[in-house]
Formats: C-alpha cells, structure tokens, sequence
C-alpha cells in the first residue's frame, strides 16, 4: 500500500491550488429565477467558484487544509494560509449563505456538497486561524438542512453518484459529533432503518459514471454506527460470499476508457473510494482473514487509479481529494 508522505502531499497541494481560484471552466448548479441570475460563478459564490463545480472546490479546500495540517512543513503551507485569510472571512461567507436562501436554492448540493462542507468547517476547526468561526453560519445552515431533510427522506439513495445518501452521512457523522448529538440520533435512526436488514447484497456495480461503491459506502456508514461485533454479524450477512471472493464486481477495479470524458473519469474516482472503504472497513472489523481480503482489494484498486490523479482536468480537478482520502 502506499504511504501518504510529504512529497506526496506537495504535489495534491500543488495540483488543487492550481485551480481552487481558476473560475473557468465552471458548472455552475443554478435554477435561474430571472435574467438577474445571469452573472458569472464569483458573484454567485465569493469563495467556491474554482474547481469546476462547487462542490469539488469545497472538498479541494479541504484537502489542502488537512494536508496543511498533516504536515507542518508542506512547501505549500504559507500559499494555504495566505489564501485561507484572503477568502474564508465572514464577508464573503455571507455571499455564500445568499446565495443558498434563494428561494430556488432549497435543493443545491443536496447531500454531497452539504456534506463536504461539513467535513471542511470541521477541519478548519482543527487549525489556529479564525476560518472556522468565520464558516460557522454555513456549516449550521447545511446541518439544519439535513435535520430538515432526512426525516422525510424516506428511502435511502443508493446511487453512486452524488446523491449517494450513505457517503454523505459518513462525512456529516465526523461532524455532527461534535456539534450535534441530535443529528447523530437522526442519522443513526435513519441508517440503521434504511440498511440495517439489508442482506446478501448483489453489488451490481459499477455503473458507467459511478465514483461511489453504493455497497462498500452502506457498509462503512454503518461500521460508523455499530460497535465492532455488532458490525462483524452485519457485515458478513450484507456480503456473505467475501471470502470466495464475490460479489467479483467489488474486488474488480473500474476500467476507464476515457480521462477526457468527465463522466467516465468518476471510475477513476470509484476505484479511489473504494481503496478508502476497503480500508475502513477492514479496520472496523479487525485482524481476520476478510480484513485481509479488504486489504488486498484496496491496494488493488488505489494502484488502479493513484497514477492518474493529474493528466486531464475533467478529473484534476477533484481526484485528488479520493487519493487523501485512501492514502490517509
């Protein structure tokens, strides 16, 4: 497996500070109220309008953040600081929360960016700077949308898209417990309605722009919510045949016939956060045979896709992201 190191760091770090800034191209997630909405990305969002879209600039800040973190002498550490005094401030902060009470914003980012920001103003809390206070109205106003949100959310997305519900709980679980022990309760009550009978699963993916695993993501949310014996029982029901090596699909990485193709450049994606799920799980579930088949898959799939974080921006600008998450 290879190890996160500081030169490995430099170069995420100098890769998304390449276009956490960059406006253009940019997609913007917009339903136009009138022609006054007509205005470029940077007046709609003061701090995430790079990175394509906004929630890969979202989650690019928060990897250059944690690396910063990670490794005090990382080459980019002043540039990260610099740009983190110059854009998380409560002005420009204000223009985000604008922007998200548009009476046609209700459904913007719904559950990936929601969670990703989440995820960010957590670690922004981990660093001696005033960005987390700053973030703070966001972060409250994203968590109020889930309390909002989840409870009329009556069946679980299972996609492996963006609206994967159960990666977006992963990252809302780190935040919400330390903040909010009642959407803890909500996600917990959620989770275990919508998987916790979930048996023999067939993980009939990928699909041809997934970069999410619906079954290896349900699977470490809920090692997330159950304690280690509680998850062992769970987890050899949801995927009974691991030690045959089936379902096939998930010990497969996914082949990408096309970095070019924004679409199919999320299976580069897939095969980073299936490295990240493997490994997670098999760390729920302890030193036995099926952790180590987790293991191997793991390394598997992120020697599948680690060499191709850079090279076409349809992934550049995002994929580093996967890759910290399956190296740390």
């Amino acid at each position: 497996m290879t190890l996160l190191t500081q030169d490995i760091g430099e170069n995420f770090a100098a890769l998304t500070l390449s276009h956490l800034g960059r406006e253009y191209p940019y997609k913007m997630d917009l339903v136009m109220g009138g022609p006054e909405d007509a205005r470029p990305p940077q007046d709609h969002h003061p701090i995430f309008h790079g990175s394509f879209d906004w929630h890969s600039c979202v989650h690019g800040w928060w990897q250059v953040m944690r690396l910063k973190r990670l490794f005090p002498a990382l080459a980019q550490g002043d540039a990260i600081r610099a740009r983190g005094d110059a854009m998380l401030v409560p002005d420009k902060v204000a223009g985000e929360l604008a922007y998200l009470h548009r009476p046609l914003s209700a459904g913007f980012e719904r559950p990936y960016g929601w969670a990703w920001a989440l995820a960010l103003h957590q670690e922004l809390a981990l660093h001696d700077a005033p960005w987390a206070d700053a973030f703070a109205p966001l972060a409250e106003a994203f968590a109020a949308r889930f309390h909002a949100f989840l409870p009329k959310l009556t069946y679980p997305l299972r996609v492996g898209t963006h609206f994967n519900i159960a990666f977006a709980l992963i990252l809302t679980l780190g935040w919400a417990q330390t903040r909010d022990p009642a959407l803890v309760a909500l996600i917990r009550d959620k989770a275990i309605g919508w998987f916790g009978q979930d048996r023999a699963c067939q993980a009939w993916e990928p699909g041809g722009d997934e970069f999410l695993s619906p079954a290896l993501c349900e699977a470490l949310l809920m090692s997330r919510l159950l304690d280690r014996a509680d998850f062992a029982d769970w987890f050899h029901a949801f995927l009974p045949d691991l030690a045959r090596g089936e379902p096939a699909t998930l010990f497969t990485p996914a082949t990408v016939s096309d970095r070019s193709d924004g679409k199919i450049a999320h299976l580069d994606g897939l095969n980073l956060s299936r490295a990240w799920c493997w490994r997670g799980i098999a760390a729920a579930l302890g030193p036995g045979a099926i952790a180590d088949l987790a293991e191997k898959a793991a390394r598997v799939h992120l020697d599948a896709s680690l060499p191709h974080v850079a090279g076409d921006y349809m992934g550049e600008h995002w994929l580093a992201t996967f890759a910290l998450l399956a190296l740390e």
